[in-house]
């Protein structure tokens, strides 16, 4: 599977959309999606370039991240959780990840803080907005916005997460332009939390997948989630 050369794809593309928006594509971070991939996969992706792995599941993450690194000693690779997180398994993820970029209730926040603490680290977290209201998905719902404001005020008060922004995934639609509306969407209330929260740090806008990652990046995304333009086409079954 030519990794390499997909990856550098992904990333002539990424500063195509940037010069487009006229934004510094050095601003950008690529995450390498590896959900249901093996080990090797992440291997060859971080020595062709990725320094951002994301992965869906504190399971798989468990079983894999401890395999690729033992290869990677000499490279610094930051362990992004992209997936829902259940609270019982979240001293697990605070212990494997350097972000989680779902977190999606107060409760879940709370846990986490309380896992950071007992192990000593201040974790940086992005919170998942549920920007269309797609009752299949997680997150925060922008409306109505004395609740999304309440639960920030909550999270942001938590002593050892760091609030670094907001993630959002985009509705499934017919064309990439679609899904424009709801990443400058993200943007504009990112923007809004940024005012009514100023201690918080809201630099990063995690948007944008394999097939939408252009128009987002023209939205003000930071962080770009890519999976199949890297790896392949995911196998659910796939042997890791």
């Amino acid at each position: 599977m030519p990794i390499a050369e997909n990856l550098a794809r992904v990333q002539e593309q990424i500063v195509k959309a940037a010069r487009r928006a006229e934004r510094d594509p050095a601003l950008i971070k690529l995450v390498a999606v590896s959900k249901t991939f093996p080990p090797a996969d992440i291997v060859r992706a971080v020595e062709a370039g990725a320094r951002n792995i994301g992965e869906n599941r504190v399971e798989e993450a468990a079983a894999k991240i401890p395999q690729a690194a033992s290869q990677l000693s000499n490279v610094s690779v930051r362990w992004h959780l992209i997936g829902h997180l259940q609270r019982r398994k979240a001293r697990e993820a605070v212990a494997l990840f350097d972000m989680i970029q779902s977190v999606d209730s107060v409760r879940l926040a709370e846990t986490l803080n309380r896992y950071a603490a007992q192990q000593g680290k201040t974790l940086p977290v992005l919170l998942q907005v549920n920007i269309g209201q797609d009752p299949q998905k997680f997150g925060f719902l922008p409306d109505p916005r004395n609740a999304l404001l309440q639960a920030v005020a909550s999270i942001v008060a938590l002593p050892n997460l760091r609030v670094e922004g907001l993630m959002t995934i985009g509705p499934l639609v017919p064309t990439p332009e679609q899904a424009r509306p709801y990443f400058r969407d993200l943007r504009l209330l990112r923007d809004e939390l940024a005012r009514a929260f100023p201690g918080a740090s809201w630099g990063e806008l995690s948007m944008g997948m394999t097939d939408d990652f252009g128009v987002a990046i023209e939205e003000g995304a930071t962080i770009v989630r890519i999976g199949r333009a890297i790896f392949g086409q995911r196998t659910e079954e796939r042997s890791l």
